[in-house]
C-alpha cells in the first residue's frame, strides 16, 4: 500500500501543469498612492531566470527571461519599457482545445516581447491583439498596466480575447483582478491553479479593501504565502513551527512551490508622472529563497540581475535555487521531491532562510522608496543616483551567498 501511495504521488506531480503562474493586475483604487501594479509570480520548467535589457523597435525594455535559450527565441515573461507600459502573462489551460503536437500558447512569450518594444498604453496593447494574424498560437491571460492608470486582464485564445477592466467597479468591485491557470471566459474544462486563485483572494481581498496593495504585502503576503485554504493550515504558525514537529511537509498548492523561478511586481506611475519612475521590484530564483531588487528602464542593470554565463543564468536566480534545493533534498524515491524541509525556511528559533533574509528586503525597500520619494518630487530619475543605489543593494547578495554555504 505504501508504495502504491507514492506512485500515486508521483503520477499526480507529473500530470500537474508544468506552466503555471500565479498574477494580478491592481488598480490604483486599490493601492495607498494611486499607482497600479502588475504582479507575476512564475512557474515554469525553465528555473534559470535572468533580466535582460532590450532596444526595441519603438521603445526600450526590462524583462524578466529564460537565461538558456533568450537569444533565441526573443521571448519575456514579464517586463516594463520605456513608456511606461508593462505586460506578464499566465497560461490559461482552458481557453483551448489543444491538438495532438500543438504546443499550449507556444506564442504566449514571443507575444510579450513583441509587446514590449512597440506598445505605450494598454490601448496599444489591443490594437495588437487585433492585428496579429490567426491563429495566432496564443492562450494566456495577460496582465497590464500603463503610465495612463490603465490595468486590465486580457484573456486571449487563438482568434478572440476578453477583457477585465480593473478600474470598472463593475467588473472588478475591489479594484484588483488576479488570475491563476485558469480563465474565466474559459470554455474547455476548469483549468488549473484554483486553489492557488482562492489563496490569492483571500489575502487580497482585504488589503484592497483598506487600499494597502503594496509591492512588500504581495511579497510577503502572498509570495511567500505557506498557507492552504483548502486544508486550512498556515505553516508559518504552530503546530507547524515548533521544536516538535517533523519539519518537513508536502509542496502542494502553495504560491511559492519548487517550480517558481522568480516573482515580480511592477510599480506603475500616476498619470502625471514621468514614464521613467516606473519600476520593477524583481525577485530572481524561489521568492521564500530570495530578495526583492527595484529595477528601472535603463541598460545598465545591477549584475546580480543580468545573466553570468559562468553561471548560466542571473547571480541572484543561481544563489537562490542553489539554497531552494536544500530545501526539496528529500531524494528516497518516485514522488519524494515533492517534500519540502520546512524548517530550513521557516522555524521559532528564528533562523529560517526566510526569516534571515527578510531584513536584508526590508533595508533594499527602505533605501530604494527613499530615493523614489526624493525622484517623484523633480519627476525623474537620477541616473548616477540610480547606479549608486545598485552597488548598495549588491551587497544583499553577501547573505545569501554565506546561506548557500552553510
Amino acid at each position: 500500500m505504501k508504495n502504491f501511495v507514492f506512485l500515486l504521488v508521483g503520477l499526480w506531480g507529473l500530470i500537474l501543469p508544468a506552466l503555471a503562474c500565479t498574477s494580478a493586475v491592481v488598480s490604483g483604487r486599490a493601492t495607498p498612492d494611486g499607482r497600479p501594479l502588475l504582479w507575476k509570480h512564475r512557474d515554469t520548467d525553465f528555473l534559470k531566470n535572468h533580466v535582460e535589457f532590450v532596444r526595441g523597435e519603438k521603445f526600450d525594455f526590462i524583462a524578466v527571461v529564460n537565461s538558456e535559450d533568450f537569444h533565441r527565441k526573443r521571448e519575456a515573461w514579464i517586463g516594463t519599457n520605456s513608456a511606461g507600459f508593462a505586460l506578464m502573462n499566465t497560461q490559461s489551460y482552458n481557453l483551448v482545445e489543444v491538438k495532438d503536437g500543438e504546443e499550449r500558447g507556444e506564442a504566449n512569450g514571443r507575444a510579450i516581447y513583441r509587446a514590449l518594444e512597440i506598445c505605450a498604453t494598454v490601448d496599444d496593447f489591443r490594437h495588437y491583439l487585433d492585428t496579429l494574424a490567426k491563429p495566432s498560437r496564443i492562450e494566456a491571460n495577460f496582465g497590464v498596466i500603463d503610465a495612463q492608470g490603465g490595468a486590465m486582464m486580457f484573456e486571449v485564445d487563438y482568434y478572440t480575447y476578453k477583457i477585465y477592466d480593473a478600474n470598472d467597479p463593475e467588473v472588478a468591485p475591489a479594484g484588483y483582478v488576479a488570475r491563476t491557470n485558469f480563465s474565466v471566459s474559459g470554455q474547455y474544462g476548469p483549468g488549473a491553479g484554483v486553489v492557488r486563485y482562492q489563496e490569492a483572494v483571500r489575502v487580497l481581498d482585504p488589503l484592497a479593501a483598506s487600499h494597502s496593495v503594496t509591492p512588500r504585502r504581495i511579497f510577503n503576503d502572498l509570495a511567500r504565502s505557506f498557507h492552504n485554504c483548502v486544508l486550512g493550515i498556515d505553516l508559518c504558525r504552530p503546530p507547524f513551527t515548533e521544536a516538535g514537529a517533523s519539519g518537513w511537509f508536502v509542496d502542494q498548492d502553495f504560491i511559492s512551490r519548487s517550480s517558481t523561478s522568480c516573482s515580480v511586481v511592477v510599480q506603475g506611475v500616476k498619470p502625471d508622472e514621468s514614464a521613467s519612475l516606473t519600476t520593477m521590484w524583481t525577485v530572481l530564483g524561489y521568492p521564500p529563497t530570495g530578495v526583492a531588487v527595484p529595477l528601472w528602464v535603463d541598460e545598465t542593470l545591477p549584475p546580480m540581475v543580468c545573466m553570468d554565463n559562468s553561471l548560466g543564468t542571473s547571480p541572484l536566480s543561481y544563489e537562490s535555487l542553489q539554497l531552494k534545493d536544500k530545501v526539496f533534498s528529500l531524494k528516497v524515491g518516485m514522488g519524494s521531491e515533492r517534500y519540502m524541509h520546512w524548517a530550513l525556511l521557516y522555524n521559532e528559533k528564528g533562523d529560517g532562510y526566510m526569516q534571515r533574509l527578510a531584513p536584508v528586503e526590508e533595508e533594499n525597500f527602505r533605501l530604494a522608496e527613499s530615493l523614489l520619494e526624493q525622484w517623484r518630487r523633480k519627476n525623474k530619475v537620477e541616473r548616477e543616483e540610480m547606479q549608486a543605489l545598485y552597488r548598495k543593494l549588491g551587497k544583499s547578495m553577501d547573505l545569501v551567498n554565506k546561506l548557500t554555504r552553510l
